[in-house]
């Protein structure tokens, strides 16, 4: 990883913890006075957002250490243990939530509502900062291909769609006494929080189980190896992903009649040329000779 994507993703994790604590201290003065469940849902997210984005910031500092004697291939699959951390969290925060939000809505007299104009002021302020870090994650995730930083950035995409909902909520019952309003938003955002935190999860289970690399990035590297010069062929193309890292293990046919030198850079050149298509990619190439007395023939 380059200096410069270390510094984009520090970047990320530590806007991502100044966001989240700043949200908690704005909605739990809101929640306060107004006494919403739609504003204490949010607050609630925000609160596992800063325990979640100072575990982020941790794994992301880890996931930069160099490869060492017990960790032949990095440090990277701890973004992955981060990112599943982060989905286990949201999946609680949902759960809670939506059983306080239905227990509300079958109440016999509705909650009532607050102070609405204080708690709309806050809620829009949260729209501005939630938007303007979603936009920095998104592309820092886009540069470093840091599942950790995108994971975040969907939580807090996620934090929009709810928070504006929070909005309608207070606005409906500042203006029409409409309070039930209040838990059936709660109802809302906490289902969308537990398909983000589903998504979240399924992306870093399947990078923990070394799932392979999605199939853009494999025709990426069919293609590539199919015009590269001096090779007959290809096969045995294997791939795993860990955290923002993609291993790439691919056998090449060469002419077994060459020098050893020739066949060596070669195969050189296509590792080299592969790790800069691909970002944050590992190659490993295996050389198989082929032709008289290799054992295996040429292709005519």
């Amino acid at each position: 990883m380059t200096d410069r994507n270390k510094l984009l993703n520090y970047s990320a994790g530590v806007a991502s913890v100044a966001v989240a604590v700043t949200l908690v201290v704005l909605k739990l003065w809101a929640m306060v006075i107004t006494g919403a469940l739609s504003v204490a849902a949010s607050l609630a997210d925000n609160a596992l957002d800063v325990m979640v984005s100072v575990a982020a910031l941790a794994a992301i500092a880890y996931a930069t250490r160099p490869a060492d004697d017990d960790h032949a291939f990095g440090h990277t699959s701890a973004e992955d243990l981060a990112a599943l951390l982060q989905s286990a969290l949201v999946l609680i925060s949902a759960g809670m939530i939506g059983v306080l939000a239905v227990l509300r809505l079958f109440a016999a007299e509705p909650a009532p509502v607050h102070a609405e104009g204080a708690g709309i002021a806050v809620m829009g302020v949260s729209v501005v900062l939630t938007g303007a870090l979603v936009l920095w994650q998104r592309h820092v995730a886009k540069v470093t291909g840091n599942r950790v930083v995108a994971a975040d950035s969907l939580h807090y995409l996620g934090d929009l769609l709810p928070t504006l909902g929070v909005l309608v909520a207070l606005g409906a019952s500042s203006w029409w006494g409409l309070s039930r309003v209040d838990s059936a938003i709660a109802l809302l955002a906490a289902l969308w929080l537990a398909r983000s935190g589903l998504s979240i999860g399924h992306g870093a289970w399947n990078a923990l189980m070394d799932h392979a690399a999605p199939p853009e990035v494999l025709d990426r590297i069919h293609a590539i190896a199919a015009d590269w010069p001096g090779l007959i062929g290809h096969h045995d193309l294997k791939t795993r992903m860990a955290g923002h890292r993609t291993f790439i293990s691919l056998h090449v046919e060469l002419d077994g009649s060459q020098s050893l030198n020739d066949a060596h850079r070669i195969g050189d050149g296509l590792e080299h040329a592969l790790e800069q298509a691909i970002e944050g990619s590992e190659v490993i190439i295996h050389l198989d000779p082929v032709g008289p007395g290799s054992g295996r023939q040429m292709r005519g």
